[in-house]
């Protein structure tokens, strides 16, 4: 029978509050070695079919129970170009981990934290350019889902482009996911192991603006993978949210992770932190946006949201890891107004009480008002962290794209195509916010039908 399940190691609370360093820590050898050997090598593995890059896990695993590291990560390589940022930002728990044969009766195999072992010596050195087929493509963004796009095209022998609007690569693992949860030395790693495939990558070019769809079909290219993610902010619409001090999600997290707001004044990007924050939401980028608040000088910091605990949207891990830090969790409630002080800064929200009705079209149960339970809540900083929807400029830079009406572009889900042909799409601009790994199964798929596309045309 498979023995306990090894524990993830972390830093203590005490030392990992004061600095942006990882807060997950990797399996040494001995204890990754043991952890594969819980695996049982299921004939027909159920866990492959919950991995949406379609990893060959036991096989993986199995190399190293062998004590063969590095073959274990050119297994994982086969299906997945960004294996070391998804064995830590990857929810397992709901895909690989939770189909599990031996989850039924003890806790699953650490499915993630061998993938992340595996990676742990990671080189940026891929097998080369291997464009065969002299036949251009070209992706837009390079987030999960255009990184992963472009490597599989490259594998297939296309010519590949990649084109950022940033004068950083990597998208949302990039401006979105703090260093104590993904430093950002591991994602430049995994894209360079992606440019060591023959895929080229153009910084500052904002396709939309700098070329359009039209520009690059022009330029030779046959097909084009839109992955251009959902920067686009969502907001509550509630009296007081353009006060200063309110921000979105978004821009703390940028100022943060890619403009290294956290190093000031080494790095010249400063961030007003008050002594009392509110994050308004509870998905992973809040949990992200609270743990950023703690680590640079909030004393209080609390999570305010309208559901109970049951519907949190953030991975359990990272909701447990806010608690040990010791973030508030202000459950069925929801803020309807936001007050601020004689020079415009916010200073109070004033809060409503919720509970829980009947479910609604995501099946989680609807948050009801519970009239009369209004109290208020002293904050100097509030983040807004309720969502994200498709940044407008691709979508609305040519005619001819069909988008539905939140703004994300319509694609027919077999072939991935948009309305335009040669034109495949992908990830949250597809999506909505989504996870990384769903974003990376669209990139995956999308590399597919485009081959099959081209090879048809």
């Amino acid at each position: 029978m498979p023995t306990e399940r090894n524990k993830i190691p972390e830093r203590l609370v005490s030392d990992r509050i004061k600095d942006f360093d990882e807060v997950a820590l990797p399996f040494d050898q001995e204890t990754a070695i043991a952890e594969a050997k819980r695996c049982i090598q299921c004939k027909k593995p159920k866990c492959v079919a919950g991995c949406p890059v379609e990893i060959d896990i036991p096989a993986f695993i199995k190399l190293i129970a062998e004590g063969k590291q590095d073959e274990a990560l050119a297994k994982i390589k086969e299906k997945n170009a960004l294996p070391a940022v998804c064995g830590r930002v990857c929810p397992q728990e709901d895909q690989c981990e939770k189909l599990c044969i031996i989850g039924i009766k003890n806790k699953p195999v650490a499915i993630g934290a061998l993938e992340r072992f595996a990676s742990e010596h990671e080189s940026a050195k891929g097998q080369g350019a291997s464009s065969k087929k002299n036949v251009k493509v070209a992706v837009v963004g390079s987030g999960p889902a255009g990184i992963t796009c472009a490597a599989d095209l490259a594998h297939m022998g296309y010519k590949v482009t990649m084109f950022e609007s940033l004068s950083d690569s990597g998208g949302v693992l990039i401006y979105g996911i703090p260093e104590f949860r993904l430093p950002k030395s591991i994602v430049r790693t995994e894209i360079e192991y992606v440019k060591s495939l023959g895929v080229e990558l153009l910084n500052d070019v904002l396709i939309g603006k700098t070329l359009t769809i039209e520009d690059l079909f022009k330029d030779g290219y046959k097909a084009i993978f839109v992955g251009s993610g959902a920067g686009l902010p969502n907001f509550m619409g509630i009296p007081g949210e353009n006060l200063l001090g309110v921000y979105s999600a978004n821009e703390f997290l940028c100022r943060i992770n890619m403009m290294k707001a956290y190093k000031f004044p080494k790095y010249m990007t400063p961030i007003k932190i008050g002594k009392k924050v509110a994050v308004f939401g509870a998905g992973n980028v809040a949990m992200d946006a609270a743990r950023c608040a703690l680590r640079l000088g909030a004393e209080q910091v609390k999570i305010i949201y309208r559901r109970s605990r049951k519907e949190m949207p953030a991975r359990i891990e990272e909701i447990e890891r806010a608690e040990e830090e010791g973030i508030e969790f202000h459950l069925l409630t929801t803020p309807t107004e936001l007050f601020g002080d004689e020079n415009g800064w916010i200073k109070e929200a004033e809060c409503l009480k919720m509970k829980l009705g009947e479910p609604d079209k995501s099946g989680r149960q609807r948050p009801v008002p519970i009239q009369g339970s209004e109290y208020k809540v002293q904050i100097d900083t509030a983040v807004v962290a309720i969502g994200n929807k498709p940044n407008p400029l691709v979508p609305t830079s040519d005619s001819r794209l069909t988008t539905n009406n939140w703004g994300g572009l319509v694609i027919d889900k077999e072939s991935q195509m948009t309305s335009i042909p040669g034109v495949f799409a992908g990830g949250d601009i597809v999506r909505g916010a989504a996870t990384v790994i769903s974003a990376m199964g669209d990139g995956k798929v999308a590399a597919r039908e485009i081959d099959e596309y081209l090879n048809t045309k």
